[in-house]
């Protein structure tokens, strides 16, 4: 985890990490793709082709744009019944998160079982070698080493491509998928603790108790357009098992935003804090924290240090007053609130004493998100209304 570095400039193969390239993300996706969405979203095209997806994760993942105005944006544009899938799918995104904070032991365990499985690394040579062709994309499987490859060098891959490269390392490759996710994680722009987790969770049959996912040859063929044909793959394996799963524990409350002068302490999983709901609290000094995953690459870092930027100068142009990243003593005497980070880096890196204030749209939708997620779903009208 890094928390306070030089900045690092990003690639120019990376997106603008700013809010107004987002925006301007949405519209062009809200005028030309999104219209076909649903029936195109499951196609991976290819490097260099238009994405079939609105691509906007790199920028809902910091928050730069909101689920909340994004999913408004869609609707108001294509109607309820226009925009239910790609509604859906950001709502996703929100059960991910709440499911992972009223079940905080998947994330614990997560990371347990990675460095578990790091150790295995070092001492069983097999592993160590499938591991290194599979991240190397030299695995001679077809697909699977194209998106490896797109990976490292892209940090993005497709959602369906997504799926498929997991399957294809827990149950071909026969890798712990803590690794995969891992690997994920320290590579992907948009890179969630929660929706990573719980999406490899899934994939394992770990997430819905023996419900995975198995990538299937023909399945393949057709949504790449024929472009991949992988053969030899485990079609028929069982899914993970684990003996009892992570408990559920309540919603922790969030604390009530502080009236009068206040420092307000920024982090990567809420960076627009124009829309926080900081009630009497008067923003007289803002900071920045900047908690990357540990491992990330120099492009992931970029777009944090970039995104963060970003933040920090549209606060300071909002709030009118001094901007810039916490270091020891950046608060002075002024008591620090900060927007709730869900379980991961940011809320690992969070100092003491900081008063967390939660969204409204997250304070309607966690308490959904306990079970499974058709409980949410059957509520999207209820929380978009409100």
């Amino acid at each position: 985890m890094s928390i306070s570095r030089e900045p690092i400039s990003p690639e120019p193969n990376s997106p603008v990490m700013t809010r107004a390239a987002g925006l301007d993300r949405l519209a062009a996706f809200l005028a030309g793709p999104g219209a076909g969405y649903a029936a195109a979203r499951n196609t991976d095209r290819g490097r260099g082709a238009a994405p079939t997806t609105s691509a906007l994760s790199p920028y809902l993942r910091r928050r730069l744009l909101t689920e909340e105005e994004v999913a408004g944006a869609a609707i108001r544009v294509f109607g309820e019944r226009g925009a239910e899938k790609f509604v859906s799918e950001i709502f996703w995104r929100i059960y991910f998160k709440g499911h992972l904070e009223t079940h905080p032991e998947a994330w614990s365990r997560y990371l347990a079982g990675r460095d578990a499985a790091r150790a295995r690394l070092a001492a069983e040579p097999g592993l160590r070698r499938t591991c290194d062709r599979a991240v190397a994309g030299a695995t001679g499987i077809d697909g699977f080493d194209a998106w490896a490859a797109q990976l490292v060098e892209e940090g993005w891959l497709h959602n369906h491509a997504r799926m498929w490269f997991a399957s294809i390392w827990i149950f071909t490759l026969r890798l712990p998928w803590e690794l995969g996710a891992d690997f994920f994680l320290r590579h992907l722009l948009d890179g969630d603790p929660a929706s990573n987790t719980l999406s490899w969770r899934w994939v394992a049959g770990l997430h819905t108790r023996g419900k995975h996912y198995l990538a299937r040859r023909d399945n393949v063929r057709e949504f790449t357009r024929g472009r991949h044909d992988p053969a030899g793959l485990d079609e028929r394996a069982a899914s993970l098992e684990e003996e009892v799963p992570p408990r559920e524990v309540p919603l922790a409350p969030a604390d009530a935003a502080t009236d009068g002068p206040v420092a307000l302490l920024l982090h990567l999983d809420d960076l627009h804090p124009e829309s926080l709901p900081l009630g009497a609290a008067r923003v007289t000094r803002v900071g920045g924290l900047v908690a990357s995953v540990e491992g990330a690459t120099e492009r992931v870092r970029a777009a944090d240090d970039a995104a963060m930027a970003d933040a920090l100068a549209r606060a300071g142009e909002h709030f009118g007053c001094p901007v810039g990243p916490v270091r020891e003593g950046w608060a002075g005497d002024l008591p620090v609130i900060t927007a709730w980070a869900p379980l991961g880096p940011s809320a690992e890196a969070l100092p003491a004493g900081c008063s967390r204030i939660r969204r409204d749209w997250d304070e309607r939708a966690w308490p959904l998100s306990n079970r499974g997620y058709s409980r949410l779903r059957g509520a999207i009208p209820k929380v978009m209304g409100a």
